[in-house]
C-alpha cells in the first residue's frame, strides 16, 4: 500500500519576518559591544601598566641624577584656600585652618609662579619623551613589595605614575609627610597598604639617598572629603601619613607612622 507523505510548510507571516531580522540586528548589536567593552577594558589596563612602569624607570634614574637639584620656590601659606586632588580623581576644596603651617610644592611642570623665602631640593628625572618628573625622594615597604619614587605634588596624571606627596613639608623632617597612592587592588603602588599593622616598617629615602625608618602606629578609613589627617600639628614629632582608597572606593585608608 502506498502512502503519501505531505509535509505541511510552516507559513512564515510578515510579523515573524519583522521579529527574526530584530533578533539579528540584536545579536549583531550584543556582539559589537562586547567587542568594544573587551577592547576599551584592554587599553585601559595597558595604558594602566605602561604608566605606572614608568615610576621604576625613575626610580633607577634617581641614582643616575642625585647630584643634580633644582630649586622650588613656591610656598602655599595654609591660611589660604588650596586645591587637593582626590584619589578617585575629582578635586576638592579644603581649608587648612593652622596658621603656621608651610608647605613646598610644585606644579607638574615645575613651573613656579610665587617667589617666597621657601625652598626646597627636588630631583628631577627627565624621560625618554622629555617629560620631567620631579621626586623628594623614595618610599620602600619590604613587607608588602612597595618600592617607588615619591613625586613631587599630586594630579590625576601624576597618580598613574607613582605615588604622590599629597601635602607636607620636606622629607624626613619635622612634620607630617602626606604620600597618597591608588589603590588597583592589586600589588601595584599602595593597593596593600591597608594590610600594614602596627609595628610594621617603612623606609624613606630623600634625593641625597639617607634613608629614615618609620614605624606604623595608626590606621583607620575616613570619608573622602576628611582631611584631618593632613594636621602639620605633631608637636615636634617627624610622621609619615599615607592615603589610598579602600577596595570599593567609598572611603580613604590612612596609615601614620613615626620616625624612629
Amino acid at each position: 500500500m502506498n502512502q503519501i507523505l505531505v509535509s505541511e510548510k510552516l507559513y512564515v507571516t510578515p510579523e515573524l519576518k519583522r521579529k527574526k531580522k530584530w533578533y539579528k540586528f540584536n545579536l549583531i548589536i550584543s556582539i559589537i559591544l562586547v567587542i568594544v567593552l573587551f577592547s576599551i577594558a584592554a587599553y585601559t589596563r595597558y595604558d594602566r601598566d605602561k604608566q605606572a612602569s614608568i615610576s621604576q624607570d625613575i626610580l633607577a634614574g634617581m641614582t643616575k641624577i642625585k647630584n643634580k637639584f633644582i630649586k622650588d620656590t613656591t610656598t602655599i601659606n595654609a591660611e589660604d584656600d588650596v586645591w587637593v586632588i582626590a584619589l578617585n580623581g575629582d578635586m576638592s576644596l579644603y581649608n587648612e585652618k593652622e596658621e603656621k603651617n608651610k608647605q613646598t610644592m610644585v606644579d607638574e611642570t615645575g613651573n613656579n609662579d610665587n617667589q617666597t623665602e621657601g625652598t626646597e631640593n627636588l630631583g628631577v628625572y627627565e624621560a625618554d619623551d622629555g617629560t620631567k618628573y620631579y621626586t623628594i625622594g623614595s618610599i620602600r615597604i619590604d613587607k608588602i613589595g612597595v618600592d617607588y619614587p615619591i613625586l613631587a605634588s599630586t594630579t590625576p596624571s601624576l597618580l598613574k605614575i607613582s605615588v604622590c606627596r599629597f601635602w607636607g613639608g620636606n622629607v624626613n623632617e619635622p612634620g607630617n609627610l602626606c604620600i597618597a597612592g591608588h589603590n588597583y587592588r592589586n600589588k601595584r603602588f599602595f593597593s596593600k597598604v591597608p594590610t600594614l599593622n602596627v609595628g610594621d616598617i617603612i623606609e624613606i629615602t630623600d634625593i641625597n639617598e639617607k634613608t629614615t625608618q618609620y614605624s606604623v602606629y595608626n590606621k583607620y578609613t575616613v570619608e573622602p572629603d576628611d582631611v584631618s589627617c593632613t594636621s602639620q600639628l605633631t608637636n615636634g614629632r617627624t610622621i609619615i601619613t599615607l592615603i589610598t582608597c579602600t577596595n570599593d572606593n567609598k572611603q580613604r585608608v590612612v596609615v601614620q607612622a613615626e620616625k624612629i
